[in-house]
């Protein structure tokens, strides 16, 4: 049987502990550059990081194992996501790496790999890298003039910035708002806040100042408490939130009221049909997104196609279906038309652009249908997953049956954290919060007896 290292959303754990240490690393960025080397010529990876104190560590390791294997290395540092899914496309690199455990807090890290093409390796591609680290390399290392060479970058981040900003729509500037930008002490804390003020904009950065053990700790788009207090009190006209390393965004309006991704989603859509510039009539979310929103979409004549969680899963769907607009609940946005990832900022810039064009506020763009109640509860757990668990599996049964075609249950392991994630979503929020709760119970009853033994 192969070990698994990759889950939904590349390979990810606490850091210095397995899977997250230089041995695996190092092996990793050998395995993958035995995997993406493919021809006579010298092969090129770019890897980024977002700020955490352990991105150092596992860079090290990476480029040690890219370089035995003969591949020249380019670093770039702090960068967002999005932004290395971009550079990794425009210096027609073999192989992108992004260091980053996204959201998560500093204690964890992780290793997403990103093909030549900006899109996140292929299933096939992460069973064979897994294969390679645990099972062992055929190839030998390079000999010593085979060597490849490490590289910095020095200008990735105003190449980011310029190519965010030519997303914007050209004679239009952010002249007369003021702006509040969280960046979670994360990978865009200069990126964003730059991007926004060679716009025009009056910019108030907050979460910039990473130390490499603050990212996301109470900001960001995971937090948003500090993003409303701080639009309220500075009298801004809107709030963006970014997460770790920027590839999700809420937004929170003039009064302070948060935009999820649902919300974002439903702007750009409403705006690019408008525009005549959405294709494949209609986008792409997941079974996490609000009922509402695939309601206020079919009412303009738009389709909703629904995809498991993960923006590597709405991706493929907007391929195969011709869509250049999808994402998730959580503020991953993908707009096609521009990157291959989600891209905070650069959804943030559409939702921009609307705002500026209408001439109205926030709120007034932002709330374009009515959520239908929704409640989302994290269990943690050790070990097996209790989702095989009888009592669990009947007590879902169970909350489904009673809830009917009043709304929705949806258990499932997280990919990212040892958490199950349980959401229900009804027209009674006295009745999906109590339903909720019971099946909460049942699973951390489970998992305390495992705990107990």
């Amino acid at each position: 049987m192969v070990q698994k290292l990759f889950g939904t959303d590349g390979i990810r754990g606490t850091a210095n502990l397995g899977p997250m240490t230089a041995e695996i690393a190092l092996k990793v960025g050998m395995a993958a550059g035995h995997l993406f080397s493919k021809d006579e010529r010298r092969n090129t990876v770019l890897i980024g990081k977002d700020t955490r104190l352990s991105g150092y560590m596992l860079e090290s390791a990476l480029v040690a194992g890219f370089i035995g294997m003969g591949m020249d290395v380019f670093l770039v540092g702090p960068m967002p996501t999005p932004a290395i899914a971009m550079l990794t496309r425009s210096l027609r690199c073999d192989l992108g790496v992004v260091i980053s455990a996204s959201h998560n807090p500093f204690e964890d890290n992780g290793i997403k790999l990103l093909a030549s093409d900006g899109h996140k390796i292929s299933q096939e591609e992460e069973v064979q890298i897994e294969k390679f680290v645990f099972g062992g390399i055929s190839k030998a290392l390079v000999g010593s003039r085979g060597l490849g060479r490490a590289k910095r970058l020095e200008d990735a981040e105003g190449r980011y910035i310029e190519f965010a900003k030519n997303t914007f729509p050209r004679g239009v500037r952010l002249d007369g708002l003021k702006i509040v930008i969280d960046c979670a002490h994360g990978s865009a804390y200069k990126t964003a806040p730059t991007t926004l003020w060679e716009l025009g904009a009056d910019v108030i950065p907050i979460g910039v100042t990473p130390n490499g053990f603050n990212i996301n700790h109470e900001c960001g788009a995971t937090n948003t408490d500090l993003l409303c207090e701080t639009v309220v009190k500075e009298g801004a006209h809107i709030g963006i939130a970014l997460d770790g390393d920027a590839d999700r965004v809420f937004i929170a309006d003039e009064i302070g009221n948060v935009i999820d991704g649902d919300q974002i989603m439903a702007i750009i859509a409403k705006s690019w049909k408008e525009q005549n510039r959405l294709q494949g009539a209609g986008i792409v979310g997941t079974v996490m997104s609000n009922l509402n929103l695939e309601n206020f979409l079919q009412e303009m004549g738009l389709s909703f196609l629904r995809t498991q969680v993960g923006d590597k899963h709405v991706m493929q769907k907007m391929l195969a279906q011709g869509i250049n607009i999808g994402g998730e609940q959580s503020g991953h946005i993908i707009l096609k038309d521009y990157n291959t990832t989600g891209d905070g900022l650069i959804a943030a810039l559409e939702v921009l652009a609307v705002l500026v064009r209408s001439g109205e506020k926030t709120s007034e763009i932002s709330h374009l249908y009515k959520p239908l109640p929704q409640l989302l509860r994290n269990v943690s757990f050790e070990g097996k997953t209790p989702l095989k668990e009888n009592v669990v599996v009947q007590a879902i049964h169970e909350g489904k049956k009673i809830l009917g075609d009043r709304g929705r249950v949806l258990v499932r392991e997280s990919g990212t954290e040892p958490v199950i994630r349980v959401m229900v979503e009804g027209d009674d929020r006295n009745f999906i919060t109590n339903l909720a709760d019971k099946i909460c119970e049942v699973i951390e009853r489970v998992s305390a007896f495992r705990r107990n033994g």
